[in-house]
């Protein structure tokens, strides 16, 4: 069967030799030999990981401190006779959680409505006769037929080869067709280059053969990449670190003034009110330690985890809309800190899609437009558009690439060889169809193409006389050729010709241009097919290549305005890499460029120095671009990978947020990802870098509102039950706050439209707290809400000699008119209410006018006033209290944004 160690040498070895080692023959294996392989080797399918459950998905929700700290903020609530408190958070945890849940529960429906098999079918020969099994059936010394259009069930090295081609893209992120053979290769060969082996998951695309299955499943290229995929260690997404963090600090900060004001407590218990011993000690100590608590639970922003879950929601709904499918919501947010997107070539940047770019003929250079396989282009002459039809020369050569092709070209789609399919979009540019030309010439006979030859004929009934029309390589062409179709006549073919001929090819080859030489010539009724190829015409040259989406280079050009390092990471030939990079803008003068091999010569410290540096890595495997990954996080980067082969998804699972390709994509590479492109537009990720910085931006300005707003409650509570004074609020009134006065408002805030600068600024330092640069404002706000609150109390109670009442209810109203005031200076870090336009976010002006009237409603309805402990206001009251409560609006970012007050935040 192999020992260990020829397992991934089958390559270097004959035919024959791998048919022996296997224990196989041409006939096959039998059924129960068969049988017994898959009992010993397992099914032929790759091993997934435990999906996640629907109960799994709703615990985890949970997870987060915050979430953590409002549990025992209920429990707690509960133990001291807070029965609605505790009621109300804990309805707050779990709207909270039944959000996330919702949104992660229809991704993970999402992904597996995109979910495909992988091959479902394969035809082996068993017992020397063709059969057609399940794929997960193929087993090690099984002999595969390969036909055009078949998809390979397992790795498996070629015993036969006819004109075979390979579309291994999504293996190796090569975006031409591989050339078959049956000859062996060195040992030393990499995977992209093994001519003479086929790997699962590609396409027969061209051609036929037959090859012996040797590894299946998880022993597979394919299955090695999933099984790395599998082992990489899930990180926790940027902002989620942060805003943990952010929590545990605040966590500390509270329990630390809590318990200052219960030592403090404590020590007017003992040495003012001299109690020190009995019970009445004991019960003090228990009323002083549950309103140090008390104090704890409602410093805690109770709103935060709902109005950052919903507020990721939205913007993952937003996305989706977009064609970017969020599949956890937390990772809504990262790609906008994101500072390098590290971006796979075909497909992604590219269209996957070969088209002809130049044309050589009549001794000039004529420029095609359009892109991949649209019908739509010119043909130009320096800036100046041609009209084809008029051009003899042009359509001797457009045809003969039509008929001298076995692809076909309908409603934008190609069947076939990829290059073919090039040449059959080029004509059809001027009007000239497959379909026509066939009717009116039709095929006689067929030379085909093979590795070896490198060119392929056709012969056709043109009226009378017989055509044949060849094309392939320009070297080999050009040698068979006695005379060139130039200026109307034909002539014969000098020496400086040919010369000229082949240093057009090279400029066009310079260019990473696939370029195919075309000729004809007539041959006699009865011809003989080793002659046929000889005495040739050159007509010309066309030269292809799979081009950049033109939306992939206005999405660069947006993302280096971003301040975002974009890097091409691909399979594919440095030649063309670098063409590609250079056309869309992301190659400039002084960057680098690495190939897989070059790769291999550097350790770790040396690339890490250069990283930086580089942007084009051609020739790569995955276990390059998991290097690439990790010296760029090390560098401190946030990381974006987009992809959608195999071979991507390494990467994609090592970086901040893998982003798969949803139409394109392997199962394994959407598996990966964080975020899946429906329609596999790179266009698409421009607008998700967009909303993830709006989505970061309107997290910041939430939780900066929420911070402003509630640590004045604590001073305030504090304070006053230290000096042994009636307390200006009430729980119900804190609550009421915390909950509704702030929650519409700071939900409203989630909702704000981006600012004008969101795609001109650069990402954003990932050390940088989630409260950078905004501690000077949250200081301000806290003293001026805690001075208006406590100002407007002691002037009603002890200076008008209000009812207490009406001096909490004018405290309550003040407090909650200066959030609202406050809410609308949170909208921009730069810009103040004074600046901006208010009507821009309609939610802010609903939730504001909804909080104000409800609020008031509090002070006027029996009902409420019993609940909150209010009472009705004078309207001298209500003038008081606005005034005051407008200081809300003077708190202006313009003064107060940057300024590094307190680093932790």
């Amino acid at each position: 069967m192999g020992s260990e160690e020829t397992r991934n040498e089958w390559h270097s070895m004959n035919a024959e030799e791998v048919i022996k080692k296997l224990s196989t023959s041409l006939k096959g294996l039998s059924e129960e030999e068969a049988r017994r392989r898959l009992e010993k080797f397992g099914p032929n399918e790759l091993k997934e990981r435990k999906r996640v459950t629907v109960i799994e998905i709703f615990l985890n929700q949970f997870k987060d401190i915050f979430v953590l700290m409002l549990l025992a903020a209920t429990v707690i609530s509960f133990l001291i006779g807070e029965t609605v408190d505790a009621i109300v958070i804990a309805a707050i945890v779990i709207l909270n959680a039944i959000v996330g849940f919702i949104q992660e529960y229809r991704s993970e429906k999402a992904m597996e409505a995109m979910r495909k098999l992988t091959s479902p079918k394969a035809r082996v020969i068993r017992n020397g006769k063709e059969v057609l099994i399940d794929a997960r059936e193929v087993v090690p010394g099984d002999i595969l037929l390969l036909e055009a259009g078949d998809r390979i069930a397992a790795d498996a090295r070629i015993i036969e080869a006819i004109d075979l081609k390979l579309d291994e893209a999504v293996l190796t992120g090569e975006s031409t067709p591989v050339n078959k053979t049956i000859e062996k290769i060195p040992k030393e060969t990499k995977i992209s280059d093994r001519k003479n082996c086929v790997f699962m998951a590609t396409h027969v695309i061209y051609g036929r053969g037959k090859a012996v299955v040797t590894a299946t499943g998880m022993n597979t290229e394919f299955g090695k990449i999933a099984e790395m995929v599998q082992e990489i260690e899930e990180e926790e997404t940027p902002l989620k670190r942060k805003l943990e963090d952010f929590a545990k600090k605040l966590a500390k900060l509270i329990i630390v003034i809590c318990i200052i004001i219960f030592a403090l407590e404590v020590y007017e218990l003992v040495f003012i009110e001299k109690i020190t011993g009995g019970p009445s000690l004991i019960k003090g100590l228990v009323e002083e330690f549950m309103t140090a608590v008390a104090l704890a639970v409602s410093a805690v922003p109770e709103g935060l985890p709902a109005v950052v879950t919903v507020s990721l929601a939205l913007g993952a709904r937003e996305l989706a809309k977009k064609n970017a499918i969020i599949r956890k919501l937390s990772s809504a947010e990262t790609l906008g800190s994101t500072t390098v997107i590290c971006s796979d070539k075909t497909g992604t940047l590219t269209k996957g899609e070969m088209t002809v770019r130049k044309i050589f003929v009549n001794g000039e250079i004529i420029n095609v437009s359009g892109v991949g396989y649209d019908s739509k282009g010119e043909f130009l002459k320096g800036n100046k558009q041609i009209n084809p039809e008029k051009d003899e020369h042009l359509l001797t050569l457009l045809r003969i690439g039509v008929l001298c092709n076995n692809a076909s070209y309908a409603e934008g789609k190609i069947t076939g060889d990829p290059t073919e399919g090039a040449l059959l979009v080029a004509a059809y540019k001027a009007k000239i169809t497959k379909e026509e030309l066939e009717k009116e010439f039709p095929r006689l006979h067929e030379i085909p193409f093979s590795s070896e030859r490198k060119r392929m004929t056709t012969i056709h009934q043109v009226g009378k006389k017989k055509v044949a029309y060849v094309k392939g390589a320009p070297e080999i062409i050009l040698a068979r050729c006695t005379h060139i179709y130039e200026k109307d006549m034909i002539r014969r073919l000098s020496e400086k010709d040919k010369k000229e001929i082949l240093k057009t090819n090279e400029e066009m080859a310079s260019e990473a241009l696939r370029v195919l030489a075309m000729a004809y010539r007539e041959v006699p009724e009865k011809f003989k097919e080793d002659e046929v190829e000889d005495k040739l015409i050159f007509v010309g040259l066309m030269g292809m290549i799979d081009p950049p989406r033109e939306e992939a280079k206005e999405a660069n050009r947006v993302c280096v305005e971003a301040g975002i390092k974009t890097v091409m990471i691909t399979g594919d030939h440095k030649l063309t890499a670098i063409a590609i990079a250079k056309e869309i803008g992301m190659l400039k003068e002084g960057d680098k460029v690495l190939t897989g091999e070059e790769l291999d010569k550097m350790s770790d410290e040396e690339f890490e120095k250069i990283v930086e540096n580089v942007r084009v890595y051609a020739r790569v495997s995955p276990e390059h671009k998991m290097k690439i990954v990790k010296a760029l996080k090390k560098r401190g980067h946030i990381v974006a990978m987009t992809g959608d082969g195999v071979n991507d998804a390494p990467a994609l699972k090592q970086a901040d947020i893998g982003i798969a390709m949803g139409i394109t994509g392997t199962d394994v590479s959407k598996e990966a990802a964080d975020m899946v492109l429906a329609d596999d537009n790179f266009a698409t990720i421009v607008n998700a870098v967009k909303g993830g910085r709006v989505i970061y931006d309107n997290i910041r300005k939430f939780v900066f509102f929420l911070l402003r707003c509630n640590f004045d409650e604590l001073g305030i509570i504090g304070i006053f039950a230290l000096l042994g004074l009636p307390l200006p609020l009430s729980a119900p009134m804190i609550l009421w706050i915390n909950l509704v006065t702030d929650g519409g408002p700071a939900i409203a805030l989630s909702m704000e439209p981006p600012e004008e600068d969101v795609m001109k600024r650069p990402p954003r330092d990932p050390k940088q707290g989630v409260l950078y640069g905004r501690f000077a404002s949250i200081l301000a706000s806290f003293f001026t809400q805690f001075f208006g609150t406590a100002g407007i109390f002691c002037l009603s109670y002890y200076i008008w000699k209000e009812p207490l009442q009406e001096a909490m209810t004018m405290a309550f109203i003040q407090a909650t008119f200066q959030e609202l005031a406050t809410v609308w200076n949170c909208r921009s870090e730069k810009k103040s209410v004074f600046r901006m336009n208010p009507f821009t976010n309609k939610f802010l002006v609903i939730a504001v006018l909804a909080s104000l009237v409800l609020t008031a409603s509090l002070t006027i309805v029996p009902v409420f006033q019993q609940m909150f402990g209010t009472v009705a206001l004078s309207l001298t009251d209500w003038i008081i209290v606005i005034a005051i409560g407008s200081v809300g609006f003077l708190i202006v970012p313009e003064v107060f944004y940057g300024r590094k007050i307190w680093k932790w935040v």
